[in-house]
């Protein structure tokens, strides 16, 4: 099969039609259906069929496209090792939380513009689940993505994870309240007659609210969901309730961050890629360069929200 067909194919999947095929490779829609339609001779099966005004792939195309991954992963990967002074070179799907894209991907984005300008990337933004739902569905190359360390996350074999980097969270309450002594169940004790409000699209920090009240030895009543820690805090000094929000974060004028200890909410960012993706080399670069900018140990404010 010619690469380049299978380029077009690759390409045909992820951005959905041949008009913007065409537009990413500054050809004609007819030349890129001319190519898929001799890529489809080639194959001895269809591999698109129509789909109102436009087209979509068949089973049969989509499981050449994603044998397409692996073969021009591999040809490309041979390459450098032919010649490892050669330019990586493709784009790159990437989705993740505000922060992530924030703190780790932009600065890494600009770093490719400037010496491997051959390697772009398309950003979206997307909560955790969301973003691993896209990477089993191959509609990303990489997912940005968050769990804590009192509600984990587990992989399955069919992606691989790298920790990136931690940051702690805090209770977060208006700023008038004396500050509790003790431990974390001891601070979330003082709280169990409130009112709690916890991420409207994401489970993990609910699941740190419910762990930590348990241990305190009561059910947080949970009032409020926000997709903002901005309205968060607005929530919290308007005393409709108390929430989870990073330790490092500028708090509000009226509000008071309590520090959580034994146990502590800590959350940790992570890349994850599809297994055996990892050899692809834009890819490759782009994990290199995001390990280089990320450390395990180091703090700051995320926004995962």
């Amino acid at each position: 099969m010619d690469v380049r067909r299978l380029e077009t194919l690759l390409m045909l999947s992820r951005l959905g039609s041949m008009r913007a095929v065409a537009e990413e490779t500054h050809t004609t829609t007819s030349t890129v259906s001319q190519q898929i339609a001799a890529l489809a001779r080639e194959a001895g099966t269809p591999l698109v069929e129509p789909d109102g005004r436009r087209v979509r792939l068949t089973p049969a195309g989509r499981r050449l496209a994603e044998h397409a991954v692996t073969i021009l992963a591999a040809l490309e990967a041979a390459r450098l090792d032919l010649d490892p002074a050669a330019e990586p070179a493709g784009t790159l799907r990437v989705a993740g939380f505000g922060t992530a894209i924030r703190r780790s991907l932009m600065p890494v984005v600009a770093r490719l513009a400037d010496d491997h300008p051959r390697v772009r990337v398309r950003i979206h933004e997307h909560e955790t689940d969301e973003a691993l739902a896209m990477i089993a569905a191959d509609d990303l190359d990489l997912a940005l993505t968050y769990d804590f360390t009192l509600a984990p996350a587990f992989p399955d074999r069919t992606v691989v994870s790298r920790h990136l980097w931690s940051a702690e969270w805090a209770l977060g309450v208006p700023a008038g309240d004396p500050a509790p002594d003790g431990d974390a169940p001891a601070v979330f004790a003082r709280y169990r007659d409130h009112d709690w409000i916890v991420n409207s699209r994401g489970a993990a920090d609910e699941q740190v609210v419910r762990t930590i009240a348990s241990m305190a030895g009561f059910e947080p009543l949970i009032t409020h969901r926000s997709d903002s820690l901005e309205l968060l805090q607005d929530l919290v000094v308007a005393g409709l309730g108390v929430g989870l929000l990073p330790a490092a974060l500028p708090a509000h004028p009226g509000v008071r961050l309590l520090p959580l200890r034994d146990p502590a909410a800590v959350l940790r960012c992570h890349a994850v890629v599809r297994a055996g993706r990892t050899g692809w080399p834009p890819l490759a670069l782009l994990l290199r360069l995001l390990d280089e900018a990320g450390s395990p140990t180091e703090t700051g404010p995320p926004r995962p929200r």
